[in-house]
């Protein structure tokens, strides 16, 4: 099963985001914390996306070949170069973003379109990067290597991006952003994205061999399956509503601001590796760490911190999906394949 999965993975993101247009009652009811534990002695809320995301981020983790990650320590510009474009081009194309959106007809002045892009460009390199310069001419340790790092930062860079970019936002997406940058942004970075990966790097560090072996082959089976539960139940909160009342302009904004945003990550990636006089293998790899962002773990950020804003995850979703494309034209190539992630 899952080596069918992995092989038609585009169609099975399809028919996730289709189950959620066509059947989004399980992915609300998911989306909802349900209390678990005893009633009215020790309770704890059980939020699925989280649990998913963990899961995701834990089986990344797993999978993280260390051995090529002591080669990147020998030769550390291009993880260097790569995570600081990271974070600072979000910071170059969104202003411009916000105020072309100034203009547009909407009431907020496009805020929740901008919202969305802020929460999705403040997340880490996907691990679905690994994936990518595995398939084609990418350098696969400066990748690993640019996922792990910008995960491990993200409780320091997740919370200071919202904030250096949430005055771009009117009304109440301002205050909440805000809030979520000082409460949001620290524990959903730490306690859903570093700790689990952390966790995976850990077993794979200390376990004997066969059970790390065991582990990561379990941790890979379950891994995709979870993926692509969190995409249904991310889609589920915008698709099933959206189709029963279409808003076909709200829809063409969504993509073009994704597409603005994706395109010009993708673009100051590539002429800033130029500029830096990277090799063409940790170019690709600099760029994709530009223009990939953890769209799973925006999308589950923006279920905790806007809830009643559902319409929001729509440019969200675009930017996963445009990413992957874009991605696909990066690495192009004959480049030999070799262990890498799991996509998110």
């Amino acid at each position: 099963m899952y080596t069918l999965i992995r092989r038609h993975l585009g169609a099975a993101i399809a028919l996730a985001y289709a189950a959620a247009a066509l059947l989004p009652a399980p992915g609300l009811w998911l989306r909802h914390p349900h209390p678990i534990g005893v009633p009215g002695l020790a309770e704890l809320p059980l939020r699925t996306p989280q649990l998913l995301l963990a899961l995701v981020v834990f089986s990344a983790g797993l999978q993280v070949p260390l051995r090529e990650l002591r080669q990147l320590l020998r030769r550390p510009a291009a993880l260097i170069a790569g995570l600081a474009l990271h974070v600072v081009v979000p910071l170059l194309i969104v202003p411009g973003v916000a105020f072309a959106l100034r203009h547009s007809p909407d009431q907020d002045g496009g805020s929740g379109m901008v919202a969305a892009m802020i929460l999705i460009v403040a997340m880490p390199v996907a691990a679905g990067a690994t994936v990518w310069t595995a398939k084609g001419d990418g350098d696969q340790p400066t990748a690993v290597g640019l996922v792990l790092a910008s995960t491990l930062v993200s409780p320091l860079t997740v919370p200071l991006t919202l904030a250096v970019l949430c005055p771009l936002l009117r009304g109440e997406y301002a205050g909440r952003l805000a809030d979520a940058a000082q409460t949001a942004g620290h524990a959903f970075a730490l306690t859903s994205v570093v700790l689990p990966c952390g966790a995976g790097l850990l077993c794979r560090l200390v376990l004997p061999r066969p059970a790390s072996d065991g582990l990561v082959g379990a941790g890979v089976a379950v891994a995709l399956p979870a993926s692509l539960l969190l995409t249904y139940v991310n889609a589920s909160g915008v698709l099933g509503p959206f189709l029963r009342h279409p808003r076909p302009v709200l829809l063409a904004a969504a993509l073009a601001v994704a597409a603005t945003v994706c395109g010009l990550s993708f673009a100051l990636g590539r002429i800033a590796a130029h500029m830096l006089g990277l090799d063409a293998r940790a170019g690709a790899s600099v760029t994709l760490a530009c223009g990939m962002n953890n769209s799973s773990a925006s999308a589950v950020l923006i279920t905790t911190t806007l809830p009643d804003r559902p319409h929001i995850l729509l440019p969200v979703l675009a930017y996963g999906l445009l990413q992957k494309v874009a991605a696909g034209r990066v690495v192009r190539g004959p480049g030999p394949r070799r262990g890498g992630g799991r996509q998110t």
